[in-house]
Order: structure tokens, then sequence, then C-alpha cells
């Protein structure tokens, strides 16, 4: 059975750091000619000084973590911080090998919205590697759109910037 479920203790934290870990190894073993963008992603993010705080950078008000459970196993995490003036930047999603195929990606991303248009939020904006189709994909089936003017931390030249309106 799939959960889903908001960051709350250390626990859970400590379970989200080491799928954000094992995020960054994914992607360094997905696209090995990137290594130079992910290494400036992760140093403009601060990922590792923020990532050891998952419930100081990422739990409210700040942000929100979701982690998303597999028979009781952590498989999934998907992470949000408020950018200021109703903006906010979904970031971090990541599921893994093993639970991919079950839906996990869209019920982090519909409970992720749902709780950022709660909190108020008009715009959630997004940036994602160039050939990670699977997301792209997703993220556009869910409404995100292409936008050149969304202004992230961590953004290199190959990023793909999205935004969706979470007011219609």
């Amino acid at each position: 059975m799939v959960t889903i479920e908001t960051v709350r203790t250390q626990k859970q934290a400590k379970a989200a750091e080491n799928l954000a870990w094992d995020f960054v190894a994914w992607l360094r073993e997905r696209y090995p000619d990137l290594d130079a963008d992910i290494d400036l992603y992760l140093a403009e993010q601060d990922f590792a000084k923020k990532i050891k705080d998952v419930l100081g950078n990422y739990g409210p008000p700040k942000g929100e973590c979701l982690l998303a459970s597999l028979d009781g196993d952590p498989v999934g995490i998907l992470m949000l911080k408020d950018l200021g003036d109703g903006n906010c930047e979904l970031n971090r999603m990541f599921v893994r090998d093993m639970a991919r195929g079950l839906g996990i990606g869209r019920r982090l991303v519909t409970t992720m919205i749902d709780t950022a248009k709660e909190r108020g939020f008009r715009v959630m904006n997004l940036s994602a590697m160039p050939r990670h189709d699977e997301a792209l994909g997703l993220y556009r089936s869910m409404g995100f759109t292409n936008d050149t003017s969304v202004v992230l931390d961590g953004k290199t030249a190959s990023s793909v910037l999205m935004s969706l309106e979470l007011t219609r």
C-alpha cells in the first residue's frame, strides 16, 4: 500500500534526507555528462546544509516535505519552499526505481499542489533536467508550462523552467 504523509518527525526527516541523496546519485548516474550542472545546482542551493535540516528548511511555515512509502518503506519525496510574494518552488521530486509506475509521483505532485493552494500560494515554479522526460511529461500533464521568466537558485543554462498558476 502506498501512503503519502507530511514530514513532521526526525525519523521521517532522515528518510527524506536519505532519499534526497539517492536522488543526487540517480541524477549523476543518469546524466554523467551534466556533472558540472549538477554540481552547480548543489552548490547554489546549498543542498548539503539544507537537506541536513529537512524540518527546518522544508517544514512549515517555510515549506513542506512529503514522504511516500510503499508497504511502510520510504520510496519517494517531494519538497516545496516559499519564494515570497505568493510564489513557491516545487523541488526534489524523486521516486525510487522499484516504486516507479505506481502513480506515486503524480500523487506527490497532486498533494503538494493542494497544499500550496491551501497555504495561499498563487504560482508554483520548478526546474528540471532537460532530458528528464518522465518528470517533464508528468508536470506538463498536470498543467505546468514552460516559463523562462522563472527565477530559481541552482538553475543552469540547460534547466527546463516551468510554472503553474494555482489560482485557476
